[in-house]
């Protein structure tokens, strides 16, 4: 079986690698998607670094974001969408595939349009609470949605929806599992509360900010491991791993600053962590809920239909977490409620196991069982 396999990026992927790893052996994967995290940035993008470090084919297309309003993108946007189309349909002829799966993000409408216009068996799988625009659009040309919330279902066609709950990855299953969750190899000695900071796999620029505005403070009470992305347009990583080597010896060593953190080390982090301070994007918050770890979510203040804020207020209302506004937020508020919800951790942490059985753990073969039916009930000629 050839599988081609498209995702927008971010949790995007890290849902479509939970797939590929439960993939039979056999079958063979193409993995389309964004080289660089931001167009006109050499940061190289999470998808493609992780295929090229597993070995996983991936070609890269072109496409312009897909605009609710007019803005100053888009007219460039969509002078790209028919250059990602006609990419889409170069690369299915080449590579043939039996079906194509797809995670949603803008870059993944023209290669749905393109396999449903070559009538290859096509799933899409929705991760949110409701419906991104791209899985909209595309839901029309595909055979089946997979969906992450039965929220979701009444966006898409009845007869084409399957409730499959969102992938996650095997090292944070795995880890679990093993019950090696006390490993404290991510701490230093000190018996000092834990925070994980992280804006996703491109990082947060606003969240840096904050958590440079009054670190030092941070330190003098917790541990902080602190994932800033590699945006060169911003340069917090390098700006922040400065601002450690300024820092008392004492407090350099509490202070962790990544680019980025692998599933493998998010596993052995979020079991550990007394507090994760994020964004709130679903991939995010489907591991949090299953970790049952407290979270303070800086929402991204813009994006479809305000997304991230409807999923921090459904983890808030679970009593997990707690939500601060960037556009109202300030070091001196944020740091009250980082140290207000550290003081009361246990109260966040009895909800732990009411979050945890929100989260499918079987998602990932669910999904390849719906992509096997797909393909066994069309089987149809393929025109390409």
């Amino acid at each position: 079986m050839k599988i081609l396999i498209t995702a927008g990026g971010g949790g995007h992927f890290a849902a479509a690698l939970a797939v590929i790893q439960n993939l039979p052996k056999d079958w063979e994967v193409l993995v389309v998607g964004k080289k660089y995290v931001f167009e006109g940035e050499s940061t190289l993008s999470l998808e493609y670094q992780t295929a090229q470090r597993l070995g996983i084919t991936f070609r890269p297309i072109t496409m312009g974001r897909l605009q609710r309003k007019f803005t100053k993108h888009t007219l460039s946007s969509f002078v790209k969408m028919p250059v990602g189309l006609a990419q889409s349909f170069s690369i299915l002829r080449e590579f043939r595939p039996d079906v194509v799966l797809s995670f949603g993000g803008y870059i993944s409408v023209p290669v749905v349009v393109a396999a449903s216009t070559l009538r290859i068996p096509t799933v899409i799988h929705e991760q949110t609470f409701g419906v991104g625009l791209a899985n909209k659009i595309a839901a029309n040309f595909a055979d089946k949605v997979c969906i992450s919330w039965d929220s979701s279902k009444r966006f898409f066609p009845v007869d084409k929806v399957v409730l499959s709950g969102n992938p996650l990855r095997n090292e944070l299953l795995e880890q679990e599992s093993s019950q090696n969750v006390t490993s404290r190899s991510q701490k230093v000695s000190e018996n000092l509360p834990l925070l994980f900071v992280t804006g996703g796999s491109g990082g947060a620029h606003a969240i840096n900010s904050l958590i440079e505005g009054f670190l030092q403070r941070l330190l003098q009470q917790y541990h902080v491991i602190h994932q800033t992305g590699d945006a060169r347009e911003f340069g917090d990583f390098d700006r922040l791993q400065r601002l450690k080597v300024s820092l008392p010896e004492e407090l350099q060593r509490r202070y962790k600053v990544v680019k980025f953190v692998s599933a493998a080390e998010v596993a052995e982090i979020l079991p550990q962590a007394d507090l994760v301070i994020a964004r709130s994007g679903i991939g995010t918050v489907t591991e949090l809920l299953y970790y049952g770890t407290p979270a303070l979510f800086i929402p991204l203040p813009f994006g479809q239909h305000n997304e991230q804020l409807t999923n921090a207020k459904f983890v808030q209302h679970i009593g997990l977490a707690e939500i601060a506004e960037q556009k109202t937020v300030t070091p001196d508020s944020f740091y009250t409620l980082v140290t207000k919800m550290l003081h009361n951790k246990e109260a966040y942490k009895k909800h732990a196991d009411t979050a945890r059985q929100l989260v499918v753990t079987d998602a990932a073969q669910t999904i390849i069982g719906v992509i096997t039916d797909v393909y066994k009930e069309k089987k149809t000629t393929k025109s390409y």
